[in-house]
């Protein structure tokens, strides 16, 4: 499959040049609102897509729906954008980083860019987050882990497996699953790949790789999903 995926981006990257900077703005617009939509679903906003394109787009305030839900919509997307930025100023996957994007996300709701000072359990997961005094230390690790696997890692394994560790770890109280899902399409887009789409219909699935990621360190399957959904990406582009 990364043969293919290989393949395609190549194609893509050759005819890129010839689309019109109003066209790739309207697809990148399209992009940040779905992106939007399903990432925050996945965690239990009730916002539908049009209502995300209505405060989005539109700049128009849905009624009858909590604040929170609106604030959570519109910092994924400030997160996303933040994202692209981050791109382009070259910068690399860092503590710093990802501190930033988790203080864009959550700003407004909760304590922001600051981790855990307390023990946190998955609902439902069948592993344990580490002890809340070892998350720095498990933070440090985790960077310098993607440094070492992302010489010998396919970009797109790379990715999945920043995903895969960042949940295990659950740095901060609130917000793990965002913030994952952003830094995973950091990884992808430094790398010249496209952001993926997890859809909140495929949770089953996408919980149950997270978990034996996170249980039995197994990447097999997290690979493999993250490498169907790139796919799905670039035939979709």
């Amino acid at each position: 499959m990364l043969n293919e995926i290989d393949k395609l981006i190549k194609e893509i990257k050759e005819k890129e040049n010839k689309i019109s900077k109003e066209t790739l703005d309207r697809i990148r617009e399209d992009l940040n609102i779905r992106f939007t939509h399903e990432s925050t679903k996945i965690e239990g906003n009730t916002l539908t897509i049009y209502e995300v394109k209505q405060v989005l787009v539109d700049k128009v305030a849905v009624g009858g729906k909590d604040l929170r839900e609106i604030f959570e919509v519109i910092n994924h997307e400030k997160a996303f954008n933040y994202v692209f930025k981050s791109i382009e100023e070259k910068r690399d996957l860092s503590e710093e980083l990802i501190k930033d994007i988790h203080e864009i996300l959550l700003d407004n709701i909760f304590q922001v860019g600051i981790y855990r000072t307390e023990n946190v359990r998955i609902t439902g997961a069948s592993f344990s987050t580490p002890s809340w005094d070892k998350v720095r230390d498990e933070m440090k690790f985790f960077i310098d882990e993607y440094k070492n696997k992302s010489k010998v890692l396919h970009p797109v394994n790379l990715a999945a497996w920043v995903h895969g560790e960042f949940i295990r770890i659950h740095p901060f109280v609130d917000g793990n699953g965002r913030c994952a899902r952003l830094i995973m399409n950091f990884v992808l887009l430094k790398n010249n790949y496209l952001p993926i789409i997890i859809l909140a219909s495929e949770r089953a699935r996408y919980y149950e790789v997270l978990d034996k990621f996170g249980k039995d360190g197994e990447q097999e399957e997290l690979f493999k999903f993250i490498e169907e959904k790139e796919l799905q990406s670039i035939k979709e582009y």
